[in-house]
């Protein structure tokens, strides 16, 4: 009687290493700060008192009163307003450079990985180039060329964090590569593509959407600084990181909410978004012990 062989189908922890923990106060308190963040970035039409860029030059520097509970600026704006709406750029910035220096770095660390020879040369030369420029120096380069906005701090930003999740995806993809069971597939014939897209990616994407979480705290600082140098989004808009600009001369007239109070959200989300991350990639190191 004949028998045939077949790849064993292996599956590690994969996306149920991502699940919540149930068991840690302060990553169940991050994980309440982030969604509580994106539901104010969500609902900031509804949920803002005010017109964010509605001027008062009667009301400037109020504290704070009933009608403002976090007082106004110089132009008499409402800050409570300007920090609702500043969610949605202090997300959506890091959001779009996340996913894009994700979907890059994944796509040349897998590609690096599995090819091999001189693929994994250039790429991995390529990558480390670009990994060696500051990424805040790239994005001044690029507003200077482009102007200033929301766009060029986005773009610059997303191709210098590519290098990283490249180098993490090159990493951990050369060692699920080794694995028995993927040249088990291999031997059956299947396709590279095939093995990558069923088997490897999903057995690397908690590691990767682990550190991703962590990135966005990082991308969402470095936007914030740029938008505080005055690169990043323009005044009037609302923005954490202009805000603080903008706030320092209150800061001078005895008024601290105008920059103390964006200052506190960004440190609150970074935060939380390093405590997210961090949590998440300790759970998947014991999950493979």
């Amino acid at each position: 009687m004949t028998t045939t062989t077949s790849a064993a189908p292996y599956r590690r922890p994969g996306l149920r290493a991502l699940r919540p923990f149930g068991r840690g106060p302060l990553f169940a308190v991050s994980v309440a700060v982030l969604a509580l963040l994106v539901l104010v970035a969500l609902l900031a039409p509804v949920l803002a008192p005010y017109d964010p860029e509605a001027l008062d030059l009667s009301a400037s520097l109020v504290g704070t009163t009933g009608d403002h509970l976090l007082g106004t600026d110089q132009s008499g704006r409402d800050v409570l307003s300007r920090l609702i709406h500043g969610a949605r750029t202090g997300l959506l910035g890091p959001l779009l450079v996340v996913g894009v220096s994700t979907l890059l770095g994944t796509l040349l660390g897998v590609v690096a990985a599995w090819r091999g020879g001189w693929a994994d040369t250039v790429l991995s030369r390529s990558m480390d180039l670009v990994f060696a420029i500051p990424g805040l120096m790239l994005a001044i380069l690029l507003v200077s060329v482009v102007g200033p906005g929301l766009t060029a701090p986005v773009v610059a930003m997303a191709v210098a964090y590519t290098p990283y999740v490249g180098r993490l995806v090159r990493g951990i993809a050369r060692q699920e590569k080794a694995r028995p069971y993927i040249e088990a597939y291999r031997v059956q014939g299947w396709s590279g593509w095939t093995v990558c897209v069923r088997h490897l990616l999903p057995n690397i994407a908690p590691t990767v959407l682990a550190q991703s979480a962590m990135n966005f705290g990082y991308a969402l600082m470095d936007l914030a600084a740029l938008s505080f140098l005055g690169f990043g989004v323009q005044p009037p808009a609302a923005d954490w990181g202009s805000m603080i600009n903008e706030g320092q001369a209150a800061v001078l007239q005895g008024a601290m909410l105008p920059a103390l109070a964006p200052s506190a959200c960004i440190v609150l989300a970074v935060v939380a978004f390093g405590i997210v991350g961090e949590g998440l990639a300790d759970r998947i190191a014991k999950r493979e012990r």
